[in-house]
């Protein structure tokens, strides 16, 4: 029986000059196995009735077989046993532990950021000092208690950690979540939440952990955050007469034919504001009260904010025409005014759409906040957010670190899936995501290492006040949005490429949320007067280079 040739030789056959010329009579040619050279018939056909063809012996087949699976499995093995065999090497006096299974949880935490450089975990860098880190003390004190075996002790990667919410630093959360794979059940532990808060600063809390799906991830299935934003009233009193910003605004105004809001307003028409001090200034400011009216406008200018909006005016290096600028802000509050001390706050909450990055918890709360309280204390009409909505971009500061506080994270979808597909008694069903469990213990844990800090520091520091004068000493162009008309003029628009002659320049020192219990710090607030806003130089970042230049 005659059969055609294969299709690697027929292709060696072909009338194409590129492929090499096939020699019928067998020299030559060493693409022909010698078995099928001896049976090649004139036709170019092969007899092949007593030896049959077996492409993978008899021809040269450029194609390779595949991997199989358990070729690869083993590798990944070979692969891990090496990591585990050069950790022992390292850790010799180290006894090798049993294994014990891991299992994916949800764990529950709050913190008071003063004192670490973010919530992100960071490997130091050699020669560099140790970042401390809210995931790099939780981490090492997993390690400690046995939730974390010695194998992954190294790289949180290994456990998959990730988070809901990533902190800046000095930002606070009484309610974050924290996903990785952990041992469950410690041998010679019986409370491994109770031993694991021993090994955790005070200022760190783990309030509980669960098991969640193998499929969880922190970030990925988080559907919104909750802020709350606190501020002194007194930061609502319109810029004192005679400040820069006054000025400047008041030359708008009467280019445009307008009045400014804020002429004979109480608080300075019962002085002279030319000859009063600071000092003299702060504590009236610390017995100021806000009025009903200055609470309703406030609600009624937050509310400006809700629903689906272009956010990009309050976030960093966007385009504006960016679709990920839209954003959902579901829910927003004004809390009536409480005395602490002296002084009057005012808190804000915020529950909105998981956030793009440098959203809510690196500029955009503080930076809507800025929004919400120079539009009311310079009576700016409310449509100035319609305005900033849109694709024009100016510059908008952001208010102290010192109010963010991240209340907690928000699983809707995943609890509601859990809740629909698995019945309560099925051994594969989990617990839904919920701090509301742990309330009693998050509300005291917030006063204690949040409210008391941030209150302690504003009494010392006048933090909040420095940030105010600091806004109020500056004379550019930056803020001439703040008019009677609520229009945003040329002057104030941002445009790319441009650089801007006196750009505003945002102060380090309004990033911080931890000072010395003493005055012997470098960097004192109180010295923040105008005059010395006036002429202080500071480094800018790459970011406000960039936001400086257009």
């Amino acid at each position: 029986m005659d059969r055609k040739l294969p299709a690697e030789a027929e292709s060696l056959s072909g009338p194409s000059s590129k492929r090499p010329r096939l020699d019928l009579e067998g020299e030559g040619n060493t693409h022909i196995p010698k078995e099928l050279k001896t049976d090649l018939s004139p036709t170019g056909t092969v007899n092949v009735a007593e030896q049959p063809l077996d492409h993978d012996t008899s021809c040269d087949s450029p194609i390779k077989p595949k991997k199989s699976k358990d070729k690869n499995l083993r590798g990944r093995r070979r692969r891990d046993q090496a990591s585990r065999d050069e950790w022992q090497a390292r850790n010799p006096d180290a006894s090798k532990e049993p294994r014990l299974p891991k299992r994916e949880c949800a764990l529950m935490i709050g913190f008071c950021g003063s004192k670490y450089s973010g919530m992100q975990f960071q490997k130091t860098q050699p020669g560099l000092p140790e970042q401390r880190t809210i995931e790099g003390e939780l981490f090492k004190a997993l390690v400690t208690a046995g939730a974390v075996s010695k194998d992954n002790s190294e790289d949180p990667v290994k456990v998959g950690l990730a988070r809901a919410a990533r902190t800046d630093a000095g930002v606070h959360a009484v309610g974050n979540i924290v996903s990785l794979k952990m041992i469950m059940s410690v041998p010679g532990v019986d409370n491994l939440c109770a031993r694991i808060n021993t090994l955790l600063p005070p200022d760190i809390r783990l309030w509980g952990f669960q098991r969640v799906q193998r499929s969880f991830n922190a970030r990925l299935l988080c559907d919104a955050r909750k802020y709350t934003y606190f501020f002194p009233s007194y930061l609502l009193i319109p810029p004192k007469p005679g400040s820069h910003l006054d000025r400047v605004l008041r030359e708008h105004a009467t280019s445009q034919g307008c009045e400014i809001p804020w002429n004979n307003d109480p608080f300075w028409s019962t002085i002279d504001p030319s000859t009063s001090t600071w000092q003299e200034d702060m504590i009236r400011k610390r017995a100021w009260r806000a009025t009903p009216a200055h609470l309703e406008r406030l609600r009624t200018i937050i509310q400006k904010f809700e629903k689906t909006h272009n956010f990009h005016n309050f976030t960093v290096a966007q385009d504006p025409r960016d679709k990920t600028n839209n954003r959902f802000m579901k829910k927003l509050q004004v809390a009536e005014p409480a005395v602490y001390g002296e002084t009057e706050w005012i808190a804000v909450s915020l529950d909105g759409q998981s956030f793009m990055l440098h959203q809510i918890v690196r500029f955009p709360c503080r930076k809507m906040m800025f929004a919400l309280v120079m539009i009311c204390r310079t009576g700016t009409p409310n449509n100035l957010l319609d305005e900033l909505f849109e694709l024009t971009r100016v510059h908008i500061p952001k208010m102290p670190a010192l109010g963010l506080l991240l209340e907690y994270p928000v699983f809707t979808g995943y609890n509601t899936r859990i809740a629909k597909k698995l019945a309560p008694s099925d051994p594969d069903y989990r617990e839904p995501i919920d701090f509301e469990n742990y309330s009693e213990e998050m509300n005291s844990f917030k006063q204690q290492y949040i409210y008391d800090n941030m209150r302690s520091i504003e009494d010392r520091k006048g933090l909040f006040d420095g940030w105010i004068r600091s806004i109020d000493s500056y004379k550019g162009n930056d803020f001439l949005y703040l008019n009677p008309k609520g229009i945003i003029p040329p002057e104030a628009i941002i445009k790319k490429g441009e650089r801007r002659q006196d750009p505003f320049r945002e102060r380090k020192v309004f990033n911080l949320t931890s000072f010395a219990e003493d005055d012997s710090e470098k960097v004192q607030v109180e010295e923040l007067t105008d005059e010395a806003n006036e002429d202080a130089e500071e480094s800018l970042t790459k970011q406000q280079l960039e936001e400086a230049e257009g």
